[in-house]
């Protein structure tokens, strides 16, 4: 019984001292899976706090389960995205370790938005997902299937890492 009450101590005090997005400084890496029409794939990003709620970085991509009507090209397969986010958990105050962030992202294929929401359990892991859409692509031709892979709605989840 006393080992169940140390764990559940050990674990409560992890869990009260995780904070989101801690603001100027504070670096985000986050991995995980990306899902859309015709493909599934693998997900990459980085954030920066360049302010108390703003953070820069960087997102990328790379289409792993394609459909076989679909190029398998390389060049079809990945994309990179610089982003802009607004951490809104501080400003929302649901939770401390529960963070909101709307964002705007430009990339080798479109210009497009994200919302994304993650959670810490810890001061270093949590879990993410995120949302993205396309608001410009980059041709005004109608896409061909290996265009559409990046020029969609797609969903991001995964791990997130405090470094």
């Amino acid at each position: 019984m006393k080992k169940i009450f140390l764990l559940l101590a050990i674990l409560s005090t992890s869990l009260i001292s995780a904070q989101a997005f801690k603001g100027k400084g504070d670096t985000k890496l986050q991995v995980g899976a990306n899902v859309q029409n015709n493909a599934t794939g693998i997900n990459l990003s980085y954030d920066y706090g360049v302010g108390e709620n703003i953070s820069l970085g960087f997102s990328t991509s790379y289409a792993l389960g394609i459909d076989d009507k679909i190029s398998k090209d390389f060049t079809d397969r990945f994309d990179l995205k610089a982003r802009f986010n607004a951490n809104l958990g501080n400003v929302l105050k649901i939770d401390e370790n529960f963070d909101v962030y709307p964002g705007l992202d430009i990339s080798l294929k479109n210009f497009g938005g994200h919302l994304g929401m993650r959670y810490l359990f810890t001061d270093g892991f949590g879990v993410y997902t995120e949302f993205n859409v396309p608001f410009a692509k980059y041709t005004s031709d109608a896409l061909t299937p290996s265009e559409k892979l990046h020029n969609q709605f797609a969903v991001n989840f995964g791990a997130t890492f405090n470094l």
